[in-house]
């Protein structure tokens, strides 16, 4: 009876610790809507590899949310084998995340200077590429930020330079003459650089305190896992 009581408990817990990354999954999903929406018009102006940081969150939310699923369903009906895949697929994923912090970590200087080459590369096709005229555009206004670095950049912009003014989403307030001969008075001092690094400052926090607590529950979860696979396969009766 004590046995039988133990695996019943190991049971319920891995219901709920599956429960719980299903939980996890969703908010890892908005996380990756909220990043890709937010970061929208940075995105296109970077490099293809940091555009798809917020894309591998949503993924990575996606398949933990079935998993999960896949977890209760072997949990509640006490399958062996379905236990074990879910246990398996976990530690693939913790190891997979522990792989892409450790990444991310060696490669976090390397941050910036992507995402000033994209700044520059799409100020450079100012006026001539649409896609990149109106990502340009969308981020100085979303950011009230002006040039990568600051408002003087475009000054190196040859059709900027020839009458020194830069593009009109660069006011402060949107006038007849607010972009020509720029100001800080007139137009957003600071660059998007700097931005859109403040941005990303102010929000890794959630996303790393949800990541831990990810990690967490999964450690456990694998656990637990275990534990009913044991007890599963020595032919104990888990109600």
């Amino acid at each position: 009876m004590a046995v039988e009581g133990g695996m019943k408990c190991v049971k319920f817990l891995v219901f709920v610790f599956n429960f719980i990354f299903w939980v996890c999954g969703v908010a890892l999903i908005a996380i990756g809507i909220y990043a890709q929406v937010a970061l929208g018009k940075a995105l296109v102006v970077s490099t293809a590899s940091a555009s798809s940081s917020p894309l591998a969150i949503l993924v990575l939310g996606v398949i933990i949310f079935f998993i999960s699923f896949f977890g209760c369903c072997g949990a509640w009906k006490e399958s062996y084998c379905m236990v074990t895949t879910f246990a398996v697929l976990l530690s693939i994923i913790f190891l997979v995340e522990i792989a892409a912090a450790i990444a991310g970590y060696v490669f976090k200087d390397k941050v910036r200077s992507v995402l000033e080459e994209g700044l520059w590369d799409a100020m450079r096709k100012y006026g001539e590429d649409k896609p990149s005229t109106e990502a340009v555009d969308e981020l100085q206004k979303d950011f009230t930020c002006c040039g990568a670095n600051n408002y003087t950049d475009w000054a190196t912009i040859e059709r900027f330079k020839v009458n020194n003014t830069v593009p009109r989403s660069c006011c402060r307030v949107n006038t007849t003459s607010c972009n020509v001969r720029p100001s800080p008075a007139t137009v957003y001092e600071k660059g998007c650089l700097e931005s859109i690094e403040a941005w990303m400052k102010k929000n890794i926090l959630v996303v790393a305190a949800v990541a831990l607590g990810i990690a967490f529950f999964e450690i456990l979860g694998i656990i637990f896992a275990c534990c009913l696979m044991k007890g599963i396969r020595s032919g104990y009766e888990v109600m």
